[in-house]
């Protein structure tokens, strides 16, 4: 995630242009294969093996590696390995940087201690932004101690970032009673938890994340758009109500719902954290134990 904010702080302060930094980005994403191509390449799995896990991400809440050893195609130490041969995200952002001649080493470095001082970040906050867990992040940009809200908006990023977009990133949270937007997607569940998450921006965000996420490009309308959104956040609620049902929390999701004009979400407290995904800008709403009223 860090390879993403500091980019952006970079283009930001103009010592970057975004021409240049799409550059960066193809640069770094040639230098970092996925671990499903690294398996197959060192011949540790079979092609068909790394496309079934690839297919059973799409309904766990697991990453490539977990699947791959509990199927028994890889052993811990192996995926140890791969992840060590795919390399660091924020690393190889850094070496791209370097080798197309845009900054130095040493001028990267004032970058992100600047950056680290102006967010009030601590040296741990820097440590997860660099390794790239965005569960572990989330707290970071939350700043609320509920447990709830933290594992709610954790299970939303960490499956935006594997099913959608693994170069999102985040902005820091805020509390709202009244969000306006142009479309927005929501769903509500009930039962031992009350909640409500919702999706909103402009459509030609919303419709960037939705392609991202059916990989189909023949998306037009507003209402395709928003339905393919829907069906990403009943996805997310479904995995987070198996998830209290080990803790034998039992939640009832509602059937989700959208609004293409002009859509305003109000509650009495919403929290929102912005998402930059797809290459567009989001807003992930959750209220728990309150109502989100839509018109």
């Amino acid at each position: 995630m860090l390879d993403r904010l500091i980019g952006a702080s970079l283009v930001e302060q103009g010592m970057i242009t975004k021409s240049q930094l799409m550059q960066v980005y193809k640069k770094q994403e040639s230098d970092r294969a996925k671990l499903g191509v690294i398996a197959v390449a060192e011949r540790m799995m079979t092609i068909a093996q790394a496309e079934q896990v690839n297919m059973l991400q799409e309904t766990m809440d697991k990453r490539f590696g977990e699947i791959a050893v509990e199927k028994g195609y890889l052993t811990d130490t192996q995926v140890q390995r791969l992840l060590g041969l795919q390399g660091n995200t924020y690393l190889t952002f850094l070496q791209s940087v370097v080798d197309m001649g845009i900054l130095t080493m040493e001028q990267l470095e004032k970058v992100e201690a600047d950056y680290q001082r102006a967010n009030g970040f601590t040296e741990t906050d820097m440590a997860v932004l660099k390794s790239g867990e965005v569960e572990k992040a989330v707290s970071i940009f939350l700043d609320n101690d509920d447990p709830v809200y933290n594992g709610m908006f954790a299970m939303g990023l960490k499956n935006m970032y594997r099913l959608v977009d693994s170069h999102l990133y985040v902005g820091k949270a805020y509390t709202a009673r009244v969000i306006n937007d142009e479309v927005l997607g929501y769903q509500k569940f009930h039962g031992d938890q009350q909640a409500a998450v919702a999706i909103s921006g402009k459509y030609e965000d919303v419709r960037k994340m939705a392609i991202a996420y059916t990989k189909e490009e023949f998306i037009e309308t507003k209402e395709d758009a928003l339905d393919a959104v829907c069906e990403l956040i009943n996805c997310i609620n479904g995995l987070y109500a198996s998830e209290q049902s080990r803790n034998d929390s039992k939640i009832e999701l509602e059937p989700p719902n959208f609004s293409v004009n002009f859509a305003q979400a109000t509650s009495d407290e919403m929290i929102v954290m912005p998402v930059y995904i797809a290459g567009g800008e989001i807003k992930y709403i959750i209220a728990v134990s309150k109502d989100i009223l839509v018109g």
